[in-house]
């Protein structure tokens, strides 16, 4: 494949050097997965059903791996994006993505932002009597400035060191939750997770694990944001991508742990709205482990969701201003639009949580099941484009149809179930 004059290939000189300069857009993927998927479906699937439902969440990212891997592949193979990649099947395609990337950017950010706040407020001391929207306006304030102040080079720093902190501090957490036994109670049952009442939280949980097939498009926008500054080896964004991807299914399995070792079969009642179970979680912490462990779990929590925040917000962004780029047939994206709308996005979901905070937990369910139920579409078009501009080995062939056929077969399933064909 020529580009700008070059041959890249998978074959491109790659070191270990190389590889560790290419981290970067992986990692922010990681990030913005890495949010209300892993600290509040993961850790509830883990409080409801123990250690039950591990195997399905471990399945969704195998099964899924390859449609978010041809994001970064494609970038790196053809110096496009995923969007460009859209727009070159059509633009009914382009309209499809910038519509559902329009909406689901400030859903999304009004909810990862609004239990970033509220692990913040928990965090901060009472006497500050600081609320929500004092709290939430300083948050995205903040990563306003630093996504419009600093660009991706700040962005790229920054995710480095909250993805260190969070995969350490996570892995000590649970080291120390498992330590002290469970807390199940003698005369416990387990629940079983395989009735179809329990199907909407399946695909709540599976709809962002590890997160909407959308964020692939992010990442090839990563990815060639990355490439703007150093060349970059279809091996090396690969590498990157790979490390990301890992470190988020690992991640996702140590979330349940915390969930089983804390609260499973406790027999409380347990909040499922995210800002009222962030406080739960964080006093039965402190109940299973000690008071004096709460600040290194509400400092997980915290590192956790404000990384979600600045990715979720940079990537859809980016995303944004690129379709409409490409809608309009300019050249190349601007600075500005990219920041009007990074702008546009934290104004509109600072609006959201202080105007409808009260309905935000039925929001983010709501986001979480359309991503599952707009999976297959973007699966089948991210393996439609690598595969109509690129050799496919057959393994990768194999793993995403049987992924398509994974995520078809669940979406039948739940729409059946929803429409009272199963009852």
């Amino acid at each position: 494949m020529v580009i700008d004059g070059e041959t890249r290939t998978a074959s491109e000189r790659s070191t270990w050097r190389s590889r560790w300069g290419a981290v970067g857009p992986g990692l922010l993927a990681a990030s913005a997965a890495i949010g209300a998927s892993h600290l509040i479906s993961s850790t509830q699937a883990g409080a409801l059903f123990g250690w039950q439902l591990v195997w399905l969440i471990v399945l969704a990212n195998v099964l899924k791996y390859p449609f978010f891997r041809f994001g970064p592949q494609y970038a790196a193979e053809t110096g496009r994006s995923l969007v460009e990649g859209y727009a070159r099947r059509g633009k009914a395609y382009l309209w499809v993505f910038f519509v559902l990337a329009a909406v689901s950017s400030v859903i999304s950010t009004a909810g990862v932002a609004l239990l970033c706040t509220v692990i913040l407020a928990y965090l901060l001391p009472a006497s500050w009597g600081l609320g929500v929207p004092v709290l939430a306006a300083g948050l995205l304030a903040v990563t306003w400035v630093l996504l419009v102040g600093g660009h991706y080079k700040a962005l790229d720093g920054v995710t480095k060191v909250i993805m260190v902190l969070l995969a350490l501090s996570t892995v000590v957490a649970v080291v120390m939750a498992a330590s002290q036994g469970p807390v199940r109670q003698p005369a416990f049952e387990d629940p079983s997770p395989w009735t179809l009442a329990t199907l909407p939280f399946l695909v709540a949980v599976i709809g962002w694990m590890p997160a909407p097939i959308e964020i692939s498009a992010l990442n090839s926008l990563w990815v060639k944001a990355k490439g703007a500054d150093r060349r970059l080896a279809v091996r090396d964004v690969l590498f990157d991508f790979n490390l990301g991807y890992v470190v988020s299914t690992v991640l996702a399995v140590f979330f349940i742990g915390l969930g089983v070792f804390v609260q499973y079969g406790s027999g409380q009642e347990m909040e499922m709205a995210g800002g009222a179970y962030i406080p739960q979680l964080m006093s039965m912490y402190g109940a299973a482990i000690g008071q004096w462990a709460v600040p290194l779990m509400a400092l997980i929590a915290f590192a956790c969701m404000f990384g979600t925040v600045i990715s979720v917000v940079d990537g859809y962004g980016r995303a944004a201003a690129e379709s409409l780029r490409l809608i309009r047939g300019q050249e190349s994206m601007s600075r500005r639009s990219k920041d009007l709308w990074i702008t546009g996005i934290s104004v509109i979901a600072l609006a959201i949580v202080v105007w409808m905070s009260a309905s935000l937990a039925d929001m983010l369910r709501f986001a979480m099941i359309s991503a599952f139920l707009t999976a297959p579409v973007f699966a089948w078009l991210n393996f439609s484009i690598i595969r109509g501009e690129r050799q496919l080995s057959t393994s990768m062939r194999v793993l995403s149809y049987a992924g398509l056929v994974f995520l078809v077969g669940f979406t039948l399933l739940f729409l059946a179930s929803q429409t009272g064909l199963l009852a």
